[in-house]
C-alpha cells in the first residue's frame, strides 16, 4: 500500500512539474511575441532622443503629436482607404470562389477533378515573387496594370490555393445526411452550398479571412510592380515616407506602424473565438 501511495504522489508531482514547464515555455513565447509590439507602441510616444537613450519601456512624457504628424505627413487617410478596399474585396472574392471550388471538389464528380485539384496544390509551392514576371506581362496585355481591379484579381489568385485546400478538408468531413435533408426540403446544389456548407464552415472561414486579410494588408512588393500611380498604392507604401536617406524620425515611424498594425490585431481578436472553435470542431464534424 505504501508503495502505491508513493507511486501516485510521484506521478502527480511529475504531472504538475510538466504542466509548470509547459506554461513557462508558453509564457516565454507569448512575451517574445508581445514585447516587440509593446515596445513599438510605447516608442511611438517618445522622442527620437529618448528612444536611443532611455532604456525604460514606458516613456516619461507621452508625445501624442507623433500620431498627428504620422497621419498628416504620411497622407494616411488615402492609403488607409486603399488598403481597406483591397482587403475587403480580396477577402470577399477568396471566400466566395474558394468555398464554391472546395465544395465542388469535395462533393461533385467531374472529369479531371483530381488533376485540377492537384494543380491548385502545386500552386502553393510556387513562391509569389516567382510569378511577378508572368503577372506583369498578363496584366499589361489585359490593360489591367496600374488599376485597382488588376491588383485585386492578383491578390485573389494568391490566396486561392491555400483557402481551397483548407475548406475542402473541412467539407470532406461534413456529414452527407445534412445535404440529403436539404435536398428533401427542395434545396438545389447552390442552395446547399449557401444554406448548409457555408454556415457549418464558419470556423474555417474565419481562419481563411484572417490569413488572407493579413496577407493583403501587409502586401508591398506586388503593389510596387502593378501600380505606377501613387493614388492607388496601399498603406504599406506610406511607411516609406518616414524613412529618410540620412535621418529617420523613429517616433513618427513607430506611430505609423502602430496605426498600420491595429486593424489586423482587432480583426484577429474579433475572429478569435471562431478560430478556436474551428480547432475543437475538427473531431465533432468527423
Amino acid at each position: 500500500m505504501t508503495t502505491k501511495i508513493k507511486t501516485g504522489a510521484y506521478y502527480k508531482t511529475k504531472n504538475i512539474t510538466l504542466n509548470v514547464l509547459i506554461h513557462l515555455f508558453l509564457i516565454s513565447v507569448a512575451v517574445t511575441c508581445i514585447y516587440p509590439f509593446l515596445w513599438m507602441f510605447m516608442s511611438s510616444f517618445k522622442t527620437s532622443e529618448s528612444i536611443f537613450r532611455d532604456i525604460a519601456l514606458f516613456p516619461s512624457h507621452f508625445h501624442f503629436e507623433n500620431y498627428v504628424q504620422a497621419i498628416r505627413d504620411g497622407d494616411f487617410g488615402r492609403y488607409f482607404l486603399n488598403s481597406l478596399m483591397y482587403t475587403v474585396f480580396v477577402v470577399m472574392g477568396i471566400v466566395i470562389i474558394s468555398s464554391m471550388a472546395a465544395y465542388a471538389f469535395s462533393r461533385f464528380q467531374f472529369p479531371g477533378k483530381n488533376a485540377i485539384f492537384y494543380v491548385f496544390l502545386a500552386a502553393m509551392m510556387i513562391p509569389i515573387p516567382g510569378s511577378f514576371v508572368a503577372l506583369y506581362v498578363l496584366l499589361n496585355k489585359l490593360h489591367l496594370r496600374d488599376t485597382p481591379i488588376g491588383y485585386i484579381l492578383c491578390m485573389i489568385n494568391v490566396g486561392l490555393s491555400t483557402s481551397i485546400f483548407m475548406l475542402k478538408t473541412f467539407f470532406d468531413k461534413m456529414p452527407k445526411e445534412l445535404e440529403d435533408a436539404a435536398r428533401i426540403d427542395g434545396c438545389s446544389k447552390l442552395g446547399i452550398w449557401w444554406h448548409v456548407a457555408l454556415p457549418l464552415s464558419k470556423p474555417v472561414l474565419a481562419v481563411v479571412v484572417v490569413f488572407n486579410a493579413l496577407n493583403v494588408w501587409n502586401e508591398y512588393i506586388l503593389a510596387l510592380i502593378i501600380f505606377d500611380s501613387p493614388k492607388y498604392m496601399p498603406l504599406q507604401v506610406a511607411l516609406e515616407k518616414f524613412r529618410g536617406e540620412y535621418f529617420t524620425n523613429y517616433p513618427v515611424l513607430m506611430a505609423a506602424l502602430t496605426i498600420t498594425a491595429l486593424p489586423i490585431i482587432i480583426l484577429y481578436i474579433l475572429m478569435q473565438k471562431h478560430i478556436i472553435k474551428g480547432i475543437t470542431q475538427g473531431a465533432v464534424v468527423g
